[in-house]
């Protein structure tokens, strides 16, 4: 069994508990459980209140003391949460009654008077201790935090947390919940002095089984395995006059930052949001910029310590097309036959020999409209604030250019997309007179077959196995833009193998 790991905090008052709990809620996630004990008025409904009006993003929700209800259910943006106060059962086989035994999934559980039920609680688990400290004010507390079991990293990371916002000055700075995306990693933005900044926690990828030929799926796709790549793309993003964000304090070994807030006007506007045409040129405007740039493969990232990009290979585009098999198609009622896993594979063996061979750039992967933000008050490039970029690889420029004019996300008109492409062409063809518009718009299609066939199977997964469902909303749109690319005579073999053999999203 896991030992357990506890620190204490200083809790000057209520501001300072706030404080604590939106750090812990940083960290925390579905299926996590953690309890709030202490004497009468010792603060474990403040605590809890501070939490889920983090989490809810509004200062102002009505968070009653749940004594009475025994459990109160907040369905909030990241997941549902249950605030549960114990004091008034007797047993612990009461906890059914109020939907606690067995606890739910996918939840986060706040326990207030853990002891009424202490030999029916998970052994993996977050225990908050509050006291007074009457000695240094009548608004004073302490908080001795305790991780039991799986939950001894969480409180670990905790602490390291909290270290790395003093010394950064920031311990103090009011906490701003933004929402996180697919990955692990979460980001809150920091107030301090009416100016603010964005803190990341970016953990190490957690260990996954080897399937892929000895590999995890991110390391056989290339996924970032920690927050180092983000450190050295941004910076070589920056020293080419790209607005990416600085970095202002860094821990690279636990994988905390905080960055230069770019703010939150994006590239879309209206509900729902439809792309503002003169913010897509800008961002073509930019990625054209980028293709036309002789790239380093090797970027400088700490004193003597440098980053290689990965190379986006064959491979790598195979395991990542894959997901229409393992998740997309058995998601859809279809098991794939071991005839049909051995057509699809040589089919886009054959099909991806043209991007394996085509000049190779930075390909940022995610270049869509939820990482681009809009500097109005910059000029040229700078107007496009890019984040998310920790992935990048070595890869064929069509690539960006497909995330951006095919945004999973949201609906790109055709029309849009076509005059933003014959956008991206002519500068193209201005700065390089060799540049080939046909062998382009070939790699384009491939590109845009490979991105969509991921995507939908990566949406499947996360509902299936991560319980995402919402993902699933956005498959009508990627299959439309699936079949964009399949007007292009390169993929007709597989536009045909598709329309036999793969279902189409539910509408």
């Amino acid at each position: 069994m896991t030992a357990s790991v506890t620190f204490s905090v200083a809790l000057a008052n209520e501001l300072a508990t706030a404080h604590l709990m939106a750090d812990l809620a940083l960290l925390i996630g579905p299926g996590d459980v953690v309890t709030l004990s202490g004497d009468l008025g010792a603060g474990k409904t403040a605590a809890a209140r501070a939490m889920i009006r983090y989490l809810a993003e509004d200062d102002a929700l009505e968070v009653p003391s749940p004594t009475f209800t025994l459990a109160q259910v907040y369905d909030l943006p990241p997941f549902p949460l249950i605030h549960a106060d114990l004091y008034r059962i007797s047993d612990a086989s009461e906890l059914e009654e109020i939907g606690l035994s067995p606890l739910p999934d996918l939840t986060v559980v706040l326990i207030e008077w853990p002891e009424r039920a202490a030999g029916a609680l998970p052994p993996d688990r977050i225990d908050i201790a509050i006291s007074h400290r009457p000695a240094l004010g009548s608004t004073a507390r302490a908080a001795e935090i305790t991780g039991c079991g799986k939950a001894a990293s969480q409180v670990t990371r905790l602490q390291a947390l909290r270290e790395f916002l003093s010394e950064a000055g920031y311990d103090e700075a009011e906490r701003r919940r933004m929402p996180g995306d697919a990955s692990i990693r979460s980001y809150a933005r920091l107030i301090r002095d009416g100016s603010s900044a964005i803190l990341m926690n970016s953990p190490k990828r957690p260990a996954s089984p080897a399937i892929y030929q000895g590999k995890s799926y991110s390391a056989a796709v290339h996924l970032a395995e920690d927050v180092r790549p983000f450190v050295a793309i941004a910076g070589g993003l920056r020293e080419r006059g790209f607005s990416a964000p600085v970095i202002q304090h860094a821990d690279l070994s636990t994988g905390f930052l905080i960055t230069e807030d770019f703010g939150n006007v994006g590239v879309t506007e209206g509900d729902p949001p439809a792309p503002i045409p003169e913010r897509y040129e800008a961002a073509t405007d930019l990625l054209a910029t980028l293709h036309r740039l002789s790239l380093p493969e090797v970027l400088p990232l700490a004193p003597q310590v440098t980053y290689t990009i990965p190379t986006f290979d064959t491979e790598a585009m195979l395991v990542e097309v894959g997901l229409m098999l393992e998740w997309y198609m058995p998601d859809r009622g279809v098991e794939p036959s071991t005839r049909l896993r051995a057509e699809f594979v040589l089919m886009w063996r054959t099909l991806l020999r043209k991007p394996a061979a085509a000049a190779r750039t930075w390909t940022l992967r995610d270049f869509h409209s939820p990482n681009l933000i809009w500097l109005a008050e910059r000029k040229g490039i700078k107007r496009l604030g890019i984040i998310d970029f920790q992935d990048a690889m070595l890869g064929p420029a069509a690539y960006d250019l497909v995330s951006l004019l095919q945004d999973a996300r949201i609906d790109v008109p055709e029309m849009l997309e076509l005059t933003l492409f014959s956008r991206y062409i002519r500068a193209r063809r201005g700065a390089d007179e060799s540049f080939d518009p046909a062998d382009f718009a070939a790699l384009y299609a491939i590109m845009s077959a490979q991105r969509n066939t991921r995507l939908l199977g990566t949406f499947a997964r996360l509902n299936r196995r991560d319980g995402k469902p919402q993902y699933l909303r956005h498959q009508p749109r990627i299959w439309t833009y699936l079949n964009r690319s399949f007007a292009h005579p390169a993929l007709a073999s597989v536009r045909d193998w598709y329309a036999a053999n793969v279902p189409p999203p539910v509408a």
